[in-house]
């Protein structure tokens, strides 16, 4: 799309409200000479749009963004359209003030424009019909039902007697529609004068996958089944189990049932009690609570009515909760439809003996998948927020997996664009809810380092570097003469830790930072010293340097007990913990045997603040860094014990008691299990130099691959005793080493041997 204002204008329907709740359809009617093969348009809303094409779901979204970067999506209808008439028919919903907080808004609108001039016809204006559906409500949480911090908008409750049936058909006669209202013309972001605060850019992630379930299990009352009659005058409710957990469209299918109510209920997990959170093995129902949100339908007695959400929902678990009022209801059945973002598994592992890792591995993609939507989510059942400190593991588990680096861009750039004036980013963007994390910033800069390292794309890196040096510039206003940070404002989360208050690990009295603070920022000002020296401005490089050698002295000198031969948690050595510790030797300030040391005892001693699953990333990080790699497998009980409480996706934290079953900061494995089991890693920018240096403890054998720019990087090697033997491939072009107790000899393009 050209720098320009669009033809098109935005339109809402005339007299509806803007900015509270509603549900509104659109339609343009169309005749065309021939089949037009390639139809290219453009096409938006606010909040959320649909568009069909002759009945045909074409396009939906668009990809969640801000008023800054407002994203338009581009389709080639062409393929759903005729000679004849042709109609294009739209929904559009907003959820008012009470939206998610991953949702951004300006008002209600919607917007399509087509690629070529000679198809203005299609634009939106005036010449667009328009309606508000009148059968839809806000459905909110209950309080009784809440089982936690809930960032979502309403549910839907519709009376299917006021709906339009059949508003997409090209049959379908929308004469006592009103003329659609034009707001003002579209405008792409670069315009100058933009008439308005939607700022256009285009979408640059694929469209989110759609793939039908699996059938759900009939689970109570014993023997039930769909299709199923309920009679007159009665109360009831089914339980229905997809025995794993998705987020996807439910689709509820019914006939006759006029005046009846039905509930579709969600949830996550059946709970032995509400407050405080207590669930048992995931797979039980037995004399245990339904808690969740719900979609709600007032039936209209009509046959075989397709009841679907305008967004999809999460669940392992739905309660159908049937009232009907003088007529039977038939419900027919209830399906779903997955959706996330479409990721494809490239990557393998395989090992014997197995130790669960094929359960675990599983486990991770899955739980990998349904946190990636149109952003990173941290969760999403609860939030669906994609937070800075979550994001960074996850990018690793998908550029790992997959390959696909582009929701990675996609999240570092939102991020970038949340900064503040002072330079901090947002702990969580898009999110219509001003949050800061100051450590997630520092994560930010981390990102920004893996898909350098990781991704052949320097020029989207170099422009990030101005948003790196608000970040540290940020940071700089806040240490002291020696480098340590002082008091710092905002949520300081670092790790969920039992013993620390909301999650911040405890400073000194005096106001001085903790430990782990300064340790994020030196790691940060290693990371940007790189990023400068290789794509930015080398001077800045060499103070990037300078600061981070000074804080690492600081560190070492105030924050290190020569008597417990740890590092301590603040200057006055009051608490310990296992996240300082990690943070300490990911950073370089101590190296070689002692980091060995340090990571012997982080592991090894209890009486150290814990780190949850989340921090257990950067924990077993360490492994491979003190050349302990071969314990890598031992360090997986607590995914083990969550397999055996029936999760089929990892949970928040690591426990009996969590609140969120899917927390992809949760699947790190998937990741080590390539990198320090297989070994595969890059040792230069844009993975153009590999290094395979597996860790395989107690396994006999392992075959594994995973994706690389230029192709596949696989690996398939035994172990008996003090000898290894196996292949290595590379992708062609790439060079390498592999590396194994103190051996190592150089690999080429194309399948190497190797045996010690």
């Amino acid at each position: 799309m050209t720098t320009r204002i669009w033809k098109a204008h935005w339109i809402d329907v005339p007299g509806a409200s803007t900015q509270e709740y509603g549900v509104y359809h659109f339609r343009r009617s169309f005749d065309l000479q021939n089949s037009p093969g390639r139809f290219v348009v453009y096409v938006s809303g606010d909040n959320r749009y649909q568009l069909y094409a002759n009945g045909h779901l074409v396009s939906w979204g668009p990809a969640r963004g801000d008023l800054t970067h407002w994203r338009y999506e581009t389709v080639d209808i062409g393929p759903q359209l005729h000679a004849g008439r042709n109609v294009l028919a739209a929904v559009v919903s907003n959820d008012g003030q009470q939206r998610a907080i991953a949702q951004i808004s300006n008002q209600t609108g919607f917007l399509l424009e087509a690629e070529r001039g000679e198809d203005v016809f299609v634009n939106t204006n005036s010449s667009w019909r328009s309606i508000q559906d009148k059968a839809y409500s806000p459905q909110m949480l209950p309080a009784d039902q809440k089982t936690g911090y809930y960032a979502l908008g309403p549910n839907e409750k519709v009376a299917a007697a006021a709906y339009p049936w059949g508003w997409a058909a090209m049959d379908f006669d929308d004469g006592a529609w009103l003329p659609a209202r034009e707001i003002t013309p579209a405008a792409s972001r670069d315009s100058r004068d933009a008439p308005n605060r939607w700022m256009l850019v285009a979408r640059e992630i694929p469209m989110e996958e759609l793939k039908r379930e699996g059938p759900l299990k009939c689970r109570k009352p014993d023997g039930c089944s769909l299709p199923v009659m309920i009679p007159a005058h009665t109360s009831t409710s089914i339980l229905l189990d997809q025995t794993y957990l998705t987020t996807a469209y439910p689709e509820l299918t019914v006939s006759r049932g006029q005046g009846a109510t039905i509930n579709l209920r969600y949830a996550e997990a059946l709970y032995v009690r509400r407050h405080p959170d207590a669930k048992g093995n995931r797979n039980d129902i037995e004399g245990l609570q339904f808690y969740g949100p719900f979609d709600s339908y007032v039936l209209d007695g009509g046959s075989h009515r397709v009841f679907r959400p305008l967004y999809w929902r999460t669940y392992r678990y739905v309660r159908v909760e049937v009232t009907t009022a003088d007529e039977p209801v038939q419900v027919e059945s209830l399906d779903g439809t997955f959706t996330g973002y479409p990721f494809e598994q490239r990557a393998k592992f395989q090992c014997l003996p197995d130790r669960d890792a094929k359960a675990i591995w599983a486990t991770g993609w899955r739980t990998a998948r349904l946190c990636a939507h149109e952003t990173y989510m941290d969760c999403p059942f609860y939030e669906q927020l994609q937070y800075a400190g979550d994001a960074r593991i996850q990018m690793l588990i998908s550029l790992f997996m997959s390959g696909d680096a582009r929701l990675m861009r996609n999240g570092i750039d939102l991020l970038d664009s949340s900064r503040t004036a002072e330079g901090a980013t947002y702990s969580r963007a898009p999110s219509n809810l001003q949050q800061y994390i100051p450590p997630f910033s520092l994560w930010w800069i981390g990102m920004l380092h893996d898909y350098w390292w990781y991704v052949d794309d320097a020029d989207f890196v170099r422009s990030m570097l101005p948003g790196m040096r608000a970040v540290l510039s940020f940071f700089r206003v806040h240490q002291k003469p020696d480098g340590s940070l002082g008091q710092m404002p905002w949520w300081n989360f670092v790790d969920w830790v039992h013993e620390w208050k909301n999650g911040e690990p405890p400073p000194d009295a005096d106001g001085t930072s903790a430990a782990a603070l300064d340790l994020q920022l030196l790691l940060a000002y290693q990371w940007a010293a790189d990023l400068e020296n290789a794509l930015g401005d080398k001077a800045l490089s060499e103070e990037d340097t300078a600061a981070a050698q000074q804080l690492s002295d600081t560190i070492g000198k105030t924050d290190w007990d020569d008597g417990r031969q740890l590092f301590a948690d603040q200057p006055s050595h009051r608490t310990y913990s296992q996240q300082v510790n990690t943070l300490a030797v990911l950073a370089h300030v101590i190296t070689g045997e002692q980091a060995r040391a340090v990571i012997e005892k982080t592991i090894g001693d209890g009486s150290l603040a814990q780190c949850s699953i989340y921090f257990r990333a950067y924990l077993n990080a360490t492994l491979r860094e003190v050349g302990l790699g071969d314990r890598y497998l031992e360090m997986l009980r607590p995914w083990r014990e969550m397999l055996q409480q029936g999760l089929t996706t990892w949970s928040e934290w690591n426990g009996p008691d969590t609140r969120s079953d899917c927390h992809a900061w949760g699947a790190s494995p998937n990741y080590e299990l390539l990198r320090t089991v297989a070994g595969i890693d890059s040792t230069a920018p844009g993975f153009s130099k590999v290094r395979v240096a597996p860790n395989m403890g107690m396994l006999d054998d392992i075959e594994a691959s995973m994706p690389h720019p230029k192709g596949m990087i696989s690996v398939a090697l035994k172990q008996s005793g003090d000898h290894i033997s196996g292949t290595v491939e590379l992708p062609a072009g790439v060079t390498g080493s592999f590396e194994w107790q103190g051996h190592s000899h150089s690999l080429q393009s194309g399948v190497n041997k190797v045996s010690y």
